[in-house]
């Protein structure tokens, strides 16, 4: 088995973020950097989401006692989210260009959600003011995209009238994902419970319907919608079918859900929590993607419920997520004791950080995807500056600490000399 060692994951996070620095560094935000030359993207839009996963980026590298310029990033982030992209009525604008004039003033939910994450974070590494816009964004969203059954609704124009009648598990699964990390910045369990409320709905009430598979589209009333783009399979944020990387990056939460319901007394919320319990259910979840999805260098972006693939392009995230995933299921595994499934894990773990150089690009970011085994660049103005391996390393970092030496595998080869 590959070494799994906790700083060796810490230094991954920091060699990524090093690739970032100072050149993702815009006089107004961050620019993406393209993977081939390393040089930023020409393109001078801001994305929300994009603006976000930078400032967790750099937070979570502070977490990891990081350079010093991880929170002068942050910070540098954190002011071009609040002055260029939030809007008077203190919702934020989906794209900007680089003064920070609006190009798409849509409120989308998954955008919103990785505003949550960036100030969590933030709010985690120390700096000031940050835990402020944390609640500010907590009211915002549950004012705002918060329905009837404790979800987050969907896009919304400026004025926040919905602008179709839909609902989507992404935006809500990064609104988990943002609860988590403000649970574990705040120690407040109004965020655990709003992150319980999310994954029980999606991947436990909803996934009843599905053969425990998790569907990525719902009308305004959560019913199924299985027609939903089935014609357009190519569809970049929502296309049709099963997506094994949002399965992965489901267990990854379900993970942490199991550590931290039991290190706080989850006695009496039994309507918020799995009846199997979260651990099982990551396990289930990890094993259908790879059961479902796995194709030798990456999993198949979507497939039909028989696993014939829809799209089978490889995405870099979902081989990223898997990693974090196995990470914290290995330290949940080991917890409970149950070291036959923590080794199959590990074994699984091995095949993906055999796959890294392929989306590894000549300047050491990350290509968007494989296409038939070739790389491909991401297209401006993306959202991915890293967010996903960066948060890989990070979950595998700070897993790993917590399993005992005699259950990892060896540090170093054993020689005969």
């Amino acid at each position: 088995m590959s070494e799994f060692i906790p700083t060796a994951y810490r230094g991954r996070l920091l060699a990524t973020l090093r690739v970032q620095y100072p050149d993702a560094i815009a006089k107004n935000g961050f620019q993406l950097l393209d993977p081939i030359s390393g040089a930023p993207y020409t393109n001078h839009r801001r994305h929300l989401v994009a603006t976000s996963r930078s400032v967790a980026n750099f937070a979570v590298g502070a977490l990891a006692d990081g350079p010093n310029w991880c929170l002068d990033a942050v910070e540098h982030g954190l002011s071009f989210l609040k002055e260029g992209h939030m809007a008077e009525d203190g919702g934020y604008d989906l794209l900007v260009d680089e003064e920070g004039e609006p190009l798409d003033r849509t409120r989308s939910a998954y955008g919103h959600a990785f505003v949550l994450l960036a100030y969590a974070r933030a709010t985690e590494a120390g700096i000031d003011g940050a835990r402020s816009d944390l609640e500010a964004t907590h009211r915002l969203i549950e004012e705002r995209f918060r329905d009837d059954l404790g979800m987050l609704r969907s896009d919304c124009a400026p004025d926040w009238t919905e602008k179709e009648p839909y609902r989507g598990q992404n935006a809500n699964m990064h609104a988990c994902e943002a609860y988590l990390a403000a649970y574990e910045a705040t120690a407040d369990e109004t965020y655990l419970d709003r992150a319980r409320h999310i994954a029980r709905t999606i991947t436990v009430d909803l996934a009843a319907e599905t053969d425990g598979l998790l569907w990525e589209h719902y009308t305004r009333e959560w019913n199924h919608d299985f027609e939903y783009n089935q014609d357009k399979p190519r569809h970049q944020f929502r296309p049709p079918g099963y997506q094994p990387g949002h399965h992965v990056e489901w267990a990854k939460f379900l993970a942490l859900l199991d550590r931290y319901d039991e290190a706080t007394d989850a006695a009496g919320r039994g309507e918020l929590t799995s009846e199997r319990g979260w651990y099982a259910r990551g396990i289930e979840l990890f094993n259908a993607a790879v059961d479902n999805g796995w194709a030798d260098t990456g999993f198949v972006y979507t497939h039909e419920d028989d696993r014939t693939p829809i799209l089978p392009d490889n995405y870099g995230w979902a081989l990223a997520e898997a990693i974090g995933a196995s990470a914290a299921l290995i330290e949940r595994a080991t917890e409970h004791g149950d070291l036959d499934t923590a080794d199959q894990i590990r074994e699984a773990h091995d095949q993906f950080i055999d796959c890294l150089g392929h989306y590894r690009g000549p300047a050491g970011l990350w290509y968007e995807k494989l296409v038939e085994d070739e790389p491909v660049t991401p297209s401006s103005p993306g959202v991915e500056p890293d967010y996903h391996p960066i948060s890989a390393f990070y979950e595998s970092w700070r897993s790993m600490r917590d399993v005992p030496l005699a259950d990892r595998p060896s540090e170093t080869p054993t020689t005969n000399d």
